[in-house]
């Protein structure tokens, strides 16, 4: 049985890259547009492996959902991929519970390798 992640960005190009990415390396995908839907996704998905998550986005920014998802007791590792690399931003997303963080353009390989390890 292949894993599920969850992919949660505003950018349908950034959403299109992953899956080119992670479905060749035999992961299953769940998108979400923002961090609110992210969250619907986090709350009420209950086979997701990982999940992967912009910063900035409308509605509900990645370090809120982070937040509020583990605030409601959701285990499930949270990798960030975003433009933003200010260390307190970084410092920040690991303290509500973000498990990485990775820069936007990212290299396919080195997030598959991520997601390998990350994933439950």
């Amino acid at each position: 049985m292949s894993k599920r992640v969850l992919l949660v960005d505003d950018s349908a190009t950034v959403r299109q890259q992953l899956r080119q990415a992670l479905i060749p390396a035999g992961f299953e995908i769940v998108e979400a547009v923002d961090g609110e839907e992210g969250l619907e996704h986090l709350l009420h998905t209950s086979d997701l492996s990982m999940a992967i998550c912009d910063v900035n986005m409308p509605r509900m920014d990645g370090i809120e959902m982070v937040q509020r998802a583990y605030h409601a007791g959701i285990r499930v590792p949270i990798l960030m991929l975003t433009t933003e690399g200010q260390p307190s931003l970084i410092r920040k997303a690991k303290e509500v519970g973000a498990k990485g963080w990775i820069v936007k353009p990212f290299q396919p390989d080195l997030l598959v390798k991520a997601v390998h390890k990350l994933a439950l």
